[in-house]
């Protein structure tokens, strides 16, 4: 079977998952066959050009078009805009997979895990660094019990294209919208890897900072509010018992995509960062420090239908991952992972350290 795609959304995100559609038949000839059906946006001229650069057969500004000729939905819109159209695909039995965070409150995620339990679809959300070869190993590390009982968590995600006080207003800095700041946004990717990596978070205890309060708005330079967070840092426990630290920013001074993780256990340690993106740093039982491993043996995940090994792969493959594992649940009609349900489990914990943040205190997930 060929499924007809449909986005909704066309910026980077766009780009990143039609570029995975492009190489799936390529790299992964078993990944089921897809049509890039119909794409939809609010400006047709750069809808029009988006179309054209992605593949696309047409385009529409209106999404519900896209429920009606669609077979899968990827709806890669601004947060407060993945209820409903991602719920109105669901209810017609088409398969989603939704950017993250979720929703931009709470109380609409949770509206869209009951549409996902309630369609025959498949609802995904799309935590692509899941699908990172590196930090793929890094799960079957754990699983198979190479660093022993886990007692730490280490997460961080730096960025600085906000740096500036003078850099422009973007919809992620209007609470309206977003919901969230760094919390919500790259908050969510550590906490999805922390709770895959390690297990359900009991409680946390949280900050969020905002440095600059307004910015120059793109289209004539008038001051916008920012509303959202710049910074977040946040100490979780574990339901394990294990302990965690994380944080977040768009306004760290040198830091372009910092996303690094580590996890340390009884027995071994291992940390990785997507700025080195092939490598990993292993400390096993045996070792007197940490070994740095090129993750690109046709033995490691995924990496059998790249090239030979210490042949490096990029940042885009972990979306091809991502498409190839969701196409082919789709296809054999089983549940995939990270689901809805996943989603509505991180944004749990994104909440309690915005409570936490409030109330100056521990906070109960």
């Amino acid at each position: 079977m060929t499924y007809d795609v449909g986005f909704v959304g066309y910026g980077l995100m766009g780009k990143a998952h039609a570029n995975a559609l492009a190489r799936l038949p390529m790299f992964f000839p078993d990944a089921p066959a897809t049509n890039r059906r119909i794409i939809a946006g609010r400006d047709e001229d750069a809808l029009a050009r988006a179309a054209e650069r992605y593949g696309f057969d047409r385009t529409t500004t209106e999404w519900r078009d896209v429920i009606d000729e669609v077979d899968v939905l990827y709806n890669l819109t601004p947060n407060d805009l993945h209820p409903e159209p991602s719920i109105a695909a669901l209810e017609a039995g088409v398969h989603v997979l939704c950017e993250k965070p979720l929703a931009s409150t709470l109380d609409a995620a949770e509206e869209m895990v009951a549409a996902a339990a309630n369609s025959a679809a498949q609802a995904a959300c799309a935590f692509n660094y899941r699908y990172v070869p590196a930090v793929t190993l890094m799960k079957r590390l754990v699983e198979e019990g190479a660093l022993g009982e886990i007692r730490h968590f280490r997460g961080t995600y730096l960025q600085d294209f906000q740096a500036d006080p003078e850099d422009s207003w973007i919809w992620r800095n209007d609470a309206d919208v977003a919901g969230y700041g760094r919390v919500g946004d790259v908050g969510a990717h550590t906490i999805d890897l922390a709770r895959w990596l390690v297990g359900d978070v009991e409680r946390v205890a949280g900050t969020l900072s905002r440095f600059v309060e307004e910015r120059p708005h793109p289209d004539d330079g008038t001051p916008t509010p920012v509303t959202t967070d710049d910074a977040y840092g946040a100490l979780l426990r574990f339901e394990s018992g294990a302990q965690g630290v994380i944080e977040g920013s768009r306004v760290a001074t040198g830091h372009k995509n910092t996303n690094a993780i580590e996890i340390i256990g009884t027995d071994g340690a291992v940390r990785y960062d997507v700025e080195r993106f092939n490598e990993l740093e292993l400390r096993g039982a045996d070792d007197r420090g940490f070994q740095r491993i090129s993750v690109t043996e046709p033995s490691d995940p995924y990496m059998d239908a790249w090239w030979p090994a210490g042949h490096g792969i990029g940042w885009e493959h972990s979306f091809v991952h991502e498409n190839y594992e969701f196409l082919t649940a789709v296809d054999a009609g089983e549940g995939y992972e990270p689901g809805f349900a996943d989603a509505y489990a991180v944004q749990t914990v994104v909440d309690a350290i915005v409570e936490s943040h409030e109330n100056g205190s521990w906070t109960t997930v």
